[in-house]
C-alpha cells in the first residue's frame, strides 16, 4: 500500500517531465529543410539545434500550454504555443529577413552549389539590398559598390565624372565586370561603364575578390563583379521608378517581366538626365551634364521543362559634357571661356545563351555575346574616337555529382580597338585569347570540401599560360567555417587604364607589343566566418577575411624624356597589396546593424625602391544602420570614412567622413522614398583649389574624395 501511495503521490511529477517535442523546421519560401536553427522552450535552458534535415528534439517538456522559440540568422524569429502531451511532428516554416545568402546557388563560379558549400568566398548583394540602394542612385550602381568593403570607386575626371571600379587597392583594369557571366563593360567603355549601369533591373550582385583567370581567363586579377539580372518567373512583375533631386537629375525606369506557356520577356528601359552644376562656384562642373537613354529587351524560349534559350540585345546612348559652365550654357566658346570635355557613347550588344540539362542531371551551356562600344572625346582642339568590338563565346558542361562535382569547358574572347579619327601614330590594337578550364568541387569529409581548377590559355601572340587555383573550405562546425584559397592570374596589353582615362587618351603613344608584356599575379585569400544567435533573440555574424596579390612586372605608364608623350612599359618590379576586411552584421527584430572595416598596405615597388601606391586609404569604414517594419517603412543611416591618400606626386592629403540618410514608406501598389546623401557635404573643394593655371587651360587636381557634395533625392516606385 506504501509504495501505490509513493507512485500516486509521484506521479505529477513524472508526468510533468515525460514529453518530447519534434519538429521539422523549413524556409517558407523554398520549402527546403533548414539546418542549425535554434529552438529553445521559453523560461529554460532546455533546448537544442536542427540538423542536416530540419529536424529538432527537445525532451523533458512538462504538460500543458508551452512556447516554442524558433530563431535563425536571416530569419524573423517565430514563437509558438503548443499544447503537451502531443506526439506529432509538426513542420515549421522560418519567414526570411531578406533572401538567405546560404541557399543562393551563384552563378560565377559555374557551380551548381549554394554560397554555404562553395569553398570560394562570394560575397552576394541580394534583392533587399539593390531595392535599396536604386532608391538611392537609381541612375547608376556607383553607390552600390563604394558600400561594399574592399571596392572603392575611383573618380577619374572631374569634369566628365568618369570613374573605374578598385578591388583592394588595385587598379581598376584588373577587375572584370560581367552581366549575366558575360563580359561586356571592358576596356574602352571601362572608364563610363558603371555610371551607365542602372541597378532597377538586377536581382543579384555576386563580388569574387583575388584572381578568378581559371574560369574567365585574363583580367580577373583583383577580381570579378558579375551583375545578375531578373529573369522570368510565374508571377508577372511591372515596376515604374521616378527621381530627382536638387541638382536638377531626372531618372525615368520601367522594368516588365513575364513567363508564359513555353516563353518568356523581360523588358527594361530608362532615361536619365542631369544638368551641369558648379558645387564650388569656381566657373566648372563638378557634376557633368548628361543625358542617356537605354533598352534592354530579353526573349526567352522554353521548348521543354529541361532546356531554356535566352536572346537578349542592349541598347545605350550618352551625350555627356563638363567643363566651363559659360561653355555649357551657351553651348559655344569665346576668346575667355573655352575649355570643356564632351563624351558621346553608342553601345549595342547582344547575349545568347542556350542551357540543356539532361536526363543524369548532367548540364551543357553555350553562350555567345558580341559588343560594341563607340566613344567620341572632344576637347578644345582635340579629338579623339575610337570604336571597340568585343566577342565572347563559351561552351561548359557542368556534371553535379554530390560527392564530386566537374565543371569543363572552353572559351574564345577577342578584343578589337580602332581610333576613328585620323593622326599618325594611331592606338589600334587586337587581343584574342582562346582558353581551355577543368574545375573540380570534391566533399573530402562531411567537413571539407575542396574546389581545384586549372586553365590553359594561349593568345594571338602565341603566348601561353597555365592558371591553375585552389580553395578549401573547412566546416568547423554549425556555426563556425574558414575558407583558404589562392591562384595565378595574367592581364594581357591594352592602352585602357585610369591614367589613360584621365587625359582622355592625349598624348599617348601606341603600345610597341614586341616590347610590352602581359602582367602576372599571385595571389592568396583566407576567412573565417562566424554566426550565431546571442541572447536569444540577436543574430550576429562576423567575417574576417585576409589576403594577398602580387603583379609581376605591371604595365605602367610613363612621361618620355624630352617630349609631352606618354607610353606604356613594364616596370621593373612588382605592385604588392595585402591586408584585411572584417564585416560584422547584427539583427534584432525590425533592427538590422552592418560595420565593416578595410586595411590595405598597397605597395609599389620599382627599381628597389618602394612607394605607396597612389589613391588607395589604408584605412575605410562604412557602416549602416537601418530599421524595416514589415516591409511597409524603411529608415536607414549610413557613415563611411576614407583615411589618408597619396596622390601620384607622392602628396599626402587629407582624410574625410560622408553621411546619408535615407527612407522610404511602402504601401500596396507604390512607395515613396527620400534620401539625404553626404549632408555634411563632405567634397574635395572644401578643403584645396580643384585646378590651377589658367581658365582657359585649366589643370585638375587629382580626385580623391567626392565632388558633388550634399544631394537631396527624391521620387516614387509603383509595382504592378
Amino acid at each position: 500500500m506504501k509504495k501505490i501511495i509513493f507512485l500516486l503521490l509521484l506521479f505529477p511529477f513524472l508526468a510533468t517531465a515525460q514529453n518530447t517535442f519534434k519538429a521539422i523546421i523549413k524556409d517558407e519560401k523554398t520549402k527546403k529543410a533548414l539546418d542549425s536553427v535554434s529552438v529553445f522552450l521559453t523560461g529554460t535552458q532546455n533546448g537544442s539545434t536542427s540538423d542536416e534535415k530540419g529536424l529538432v528534439v527537445i525532451e523533458n517538456i512538462p504538460s500543458g500550454k508551452q512556447t516554442i522559440v524558433f530563431s535563425s540568422f536571416g530569419y524573423l524569429k517565430m514563437e509558438k504555443n503548443i499544447l503537451f502531451p502531443q506526439n506529432e511532428t509538426i513542420e515549421i516554416f522560418l519567414e526570411p529577413t531578406s533572401e538567405e545568402l546560404e541557399e543562393v546557388k551563384v552563378t560565377s563560379t559555374r557551380s551548381s552549389r549554394t554560397i554555404k558549400n562553395t569553398p570560394t568566398r562570394i560575397e552576394a548583394i541580394v534583392s533587399g539590398e539593390l531595392e535599396e540602394k536604386s532608391s538611392m542612385q537609381p541612375g547608376n550602381i556607383k553607390m552600390l559598390l563604394t558600400e561594399s568593403t574592399g571596392i572603392q570607386t575611383q573618380q577619374t575626371s572631374q569634369v566628365s565624372g568618369s570613374a573605374s571600379i578598385r578591388i583592394q587597392g588595385l587598379d581598376g583594369k584588373y577587375t572584370q565586370l560581367l552581366q549575366d557571366g558575360f563580359p561586356l563593360y571592358s576596356g574602352f567603355a571601362s572608364g563610363l561603364s558603371i555610371l551607365q549601369i542602372p541597378p532597377l533591373n538586377l536581382k543579384r550582385v555576386e563580388i569574387i575578390k583575388g584572381s578568378t583567370s581559371t574560369l574567365y581567363g585574363g583580367g580577373a586579377i583583383a577580381g570579378l563583379i558579375n551583375l545578375i539580372t531578373k529573369e522570368p518567373t510565374d508571377t508577372r512583375e511591372i515596376s515604374f521608378l521616378a527621381n530627382i533631386n536638387q541638382t536638377q537629375a531626372l531618372d525615368l525606369s520601367g522594368f516588365y517581366t513575364e513567363k508564359y506557356k513555353k516563353s518568356g520577356l523581360t523588358i527594361y528601359a530608362s532615361s536619365n538626365s542631369q544638368k551641369a552644376t558648379d558645387v564650388n562656384y569656381d566657373g566648372f562642373s563638378d557634376i557633368p551634364k548628361f543625358e542617356r537613354f537605354t533598352i534592354n529587351p530579353k526573349f526567352f524560349y522554353y521548348p521543354n521543362e529541361k532546356t531554356t534559350f535566352s536572346f537578349g540585345v542592349n541598347a545605350g546612348f550618352e551625350n555627356r559634357i563638363g567643363g566651363d559652365m559659360e561653355v555649357i550654357y551657351n553651348n559655344n566658346t569665346d576668346a575667355t571661356h573655352t575649355f570643356f570635355e564632351r563624351n558621346n557613347s553608342n553601345r549595342y550588344s547582344t547575349q545568347a545563351k542556350f542551357e540543356k540539362t539532361f536526363v543524369n542531371k548532367n548540364i551543357l551551356t553555350i553562350k555567345n555575346s558580341i559588343g560594341y562600344f563607340n566613344r567620341k572625346i572632344q576637347k578644345q582642339a582635340y579629338n579623339f574616337e575610337g570604336q571597340q568590338v568585343a566577342t565572347f563565346t563559351e561552351a561548359n558542361y557542368l556534371i553535379p555529382n554530390e560527392k564530386s562535382e566537374w565543371n569543363l569547358g572552353a572559351n574564345l574572347v577577342s578584343d578589337n580597338f580602332k581610333q576613328i579619327n585620323l593622326i599618325a601614330d594611331k592606338l589600334d590594337y587586337y587581343n584574342a585569347a582562346l582558353g581551355v578550364f577543368a574545375q573540380n568541387n570534391l566533399n573530402i569529409t562531411e567537413k571539407f570540401i575542396l574546389e581545384s581548377g586549372l586553365r590553359l590559355e594561349i593568345t594571338n601572340r602565341s603566348n601561353v599560360f597555365v592558371l591553375p587555383r585552389l580553395s578549401l573550405l573547412y566546416k568547423i562546425n554549425e556555426k563556425l567555417s574558414s575558407r583558404f584559397g589562392g591562384g595565378l592570374g595574367y592581364k594581357s596589353p591594352t592602352i585602357f587604364s585610369e591614367e589613360t582615362e584621365e587625359k582622355a587618351f592625349q598624348n599617348i603613344n601606341s603600345l610597341d607589343f614586341s616590347k610590352v608584356n602581359s602582367e602576372k599575379s599571385y595571389g592568396l585569400n583566407a576567412d573565417v566566418n562566424y554566426k550565431t544567435i546571442l541572447f536569444e533573440e540577436l543574430s550576429f555574424a562576423i567575417n574576417q577575411m585576409v589576403f594577398y596579390t602580387i603583379i609581376k612586372n605591371p604595365l605602367v605608364l610613363n612621361p618620355i624624356p624630352f617630349s609631352i608623350n606618354y607610353a606604356f612599359k613594364n616596370a621593373n618590379g612588382i605592385i604588392e597589396t595585402k591586408g584585411f576586411e572584417t564585416n560584422v552584421k547584427l539583427r534584432f527584430e525590425d533592427i538590422s546593424c552592418y560595420i565593416g572595416y578595410t586595411y590595405i598596405d598597397a605597395n609599389r615597388n620599382f627599381n628597389n625602391t618602394t612607394t605607396i601606391n597612389p589613391l588607395t586609404a589604408k584605412h575605410r569604414i562604412n557602416a549602416n544602420v537601418m530599421y524595416e517594419r514589415e516591409e511597409k517603412l524603411r529608415i536607414a543611416y549610413e557613415v563611411f570614412y576614407v583615411g589618408n591618400q597619396y596622390l601620384t606626386n607622392n602628396e599626402k592629403v587629407g582624410d574625410y567622413w560622408v553621411m546619408g540618410v535615407s527612407g522610404e514608406s511602402k504601401l500596396k501598389y507604390f512607395s515613396i522614398f527620400l534620401n539625404l546623401e553626404n549632408f555634411l557635404d563632405s567634397r574635395q573643394s572644401k578643403w584645396e583649389n580643384m585646378y590651377s593655371g589658367t581658365i582657359q587651360n585649366p589643370q585638375f587636381r587629382e580626385v580623391y574624395t567626392p565632388t558633388d557634395g550634399f544631394i537631396l533625392n527624391g521620387g516614387i516606385k509603383i509595382r504592378l
